[in-house]
């Protein structure tokens, strides 16, 4: 009598550790694993992006600049021996003059201040710069002073005006590329005129007191791409020689009361994305598939070689290509005939048309002008020259077979 042994209990567990769940798992693992490698690729590579990127302002006479029309270089020199502090409002500005002792207010794009911010800046008692100034600036700072002209001659960056003045500033700095507006000063003011135009100057620097303002006709010479030129750093470190330079470079006035389109968009709609997003997310990762090998597909349709003849034939014929289908006709006649001839591609025009008359009897003058024409081919004249050399090299094929 023999003894069986009692059946093993169905085996359970968890999906990992090889139960009837274990290959359900791995095929979701398996189509889910490149959907996540994805996103996560894309986002540490926008976190590193956003790290490693280090964004410079930019705008015409803009201190942090580094673009052309900037001036972070002039600003970088006059830091080397004195303290310069860029601001961005008037009042930020008066704040600045009042803590420093010995300052120069260098004012530029006047034009984004209101007229009170003007004549408060103007009554700092203060020498300033103007910088291409507005006529409400010159109101403010220069009164009397008026735009009589415009000078820009087309060598002037590279050769730059003589200063033709007085001006210890100018002076020493010599030729430099100030043109732009040119202003003249009324009668009786204590004024130097420098850099003189065709109606006026191109720098005025007016002394009301103890104070003086300087206008210049252009930002030019303080930009980056100007700044080696001439004297151009030498007159800018002049004009501007104070203890403290105080640049003041108004941001553009801000429209209060707007609203970004964001913002007008209701709280229930914006929570609404979320689910809509992790639905999408989820769509992803559901339809993931994972690319198999490539497969062969026949073509849908077969064409015929007379067919793909008859087309080139007609695009030549639209568009009266002669000369091309005469050289087709010939290329195609010696490519048969010259492998049966025991030649090869490279032989020689000459030793083919002797091989081929030797054994078809023609003139070898005849089969030259036949197979290599040379200058104007007759046969490519018209439609009747060219059936005539389809026939003749077709005579040729049958008399060498």
């Amino acid at each position: 009598m023999t003894a069986t042994a009692p059946a093993a209990p169905p085996r359970t567990g968890a999906p990992g550790d090889g139960g009837p769940d274990a290959p359900r798992a791995l095929r979701l693992w398996r189509s889910a694993r490149a959907p996540v490698a994805v996103v996560t690729a894309l986002v540490v590579v926008s976190v590193l992006l956003s790290l490693g990127t280090e964004r410079f302002p930019t705008g015409y006479l803009e201190p942090g600049s580094v673009s052309p029309d900037g001036t972070r270089a002039l600003v970088e020199v006059l830091g080397e021996d004195r303290d310069v502090d860029v601001v961005r409002s008037s009042a930020a500005a008066g704040e600045a003059v009042a803590r420093a002792g010995d300052a120069v207010l260098v004012v530029t794009l006047d034009h984004r201040l209101l007229p009170s911010e003007l004549e408060e800046l103007a009554a700092l008692d203060t020498d300033a710069v103007l910088v291409q100034p507005s006529v409400a600036s010159l109101a403010a700072f220069a009164p009397g002073v008026e735009v009589t002209g415009r000078e820009v001659p087309d060598n002037i960056l590279e050769y730059g005006f003589a200063p033709e003045c007085d001006l210890p500033a100018a002076e020493a700095a010599g030729n430099a590329t100030v043109g732009g507006e040119l202003y003249t000063a009324p009668a009786g003011a204590d004024a130097t005129g420098c850099y003189p135009g065709g109606s006026g100057d191109a720098l005025l620097r007016v002394e009301d007191g103890g104070t003086a303002t300087t206008v210049l006709g252009t930002g030019t010479p303080l930009t980056n791409t100007a700044l080696d030129t001439g004297g151009n750093a030498a007159l800018a470190m002049n004009l501007m020689a104070a203890d403290d330079v105080v640049w003041l470079r108004p941001d553009p006035p801000r429209q209060e009361g707007s609203a970004t389109l964001w913002e007008l968009v209701p709280p229930g709609l914006r929570w609404s994305l979320v689910p809509l997003v992790a639905t999408l997310l989820l769509l992803a990762l559901w339809r993931g598939r994972r690319m198999g090998a490539l497969v062969p597909e026949a073509l849908p349709v077969v064409v015929r070689a007379s067919e793909t003849t008859e087309g080139r034939a007609g695009l030549y014929q639209a568009r009266k290509a002669r000369d091309r289908a005469a050289y087709a006709l010939r290329s195609g006649f010696l490519e048969r005939t010259v492998p049966k001839l025991g030649l090869s591609a490279e032989t020689a025009p000459e030793a083919v048309v002797e091989t081929v008359a030797a054994r078809t009897g023609d003139d070898p003058g005849h089969l030259r002008a036949l197979l290599y024409p040379d200058g104007r081919d007759p046969y490519a004249a018209d439609d009747d020259a060219l059936v005539r050399l389809a026939d003749e090299l077709d005579e040729r094929t049958r008399r060498l077979r």
